[in-house]
């Protein structure tokens, strides 16, 4: 008879939970141009024209409007890139940034 062990060996995992994610908010501004706003969105969010104006046009109506939900560091980098792109040109556009429940 043979000294090999053909019993299979069990190794732990460990696992590995998703990161938690956060949702960004266009806020409603009467000074901003909607045509920036929707450039803003196609640009930094990677939306489609039709997808940018229906978020333009709900948070220019409701206030607020969820763009998208990324991890918590994609989504404070975007948030904060389309900030100083408005700020550049003396728009007081702004997005937040908070955790998906």
């Amino acid at each position: 008879m043979s000294d090999t062990d053909l019993k299979p060996r069990l190794r732990a995992r460990t696992k590995v939970e998703r990161p938690k994610l956060y949702r960004v908010v266009l806020l409603n501004d009467d000074y901003t141009p909607r045509e920036f706003v929707v450039l803003i969105l196609k640009g930094e969010f990677r939306l489609d024209s039709a997808q940018a104006e229906k978020v333009m046009l709900t948070a220019h109506q409701k206030g607020a409007c969820v763009v998208s939900v990324y991890p918590r560091d994609v989504a404070e980098t975007k948030a904060g890139r389309a900030i100083d792109a408005a700020g550049r040109l003396g728009y007081p556009l702004q997005f937040t940034v908070e955790p998906e429940e």
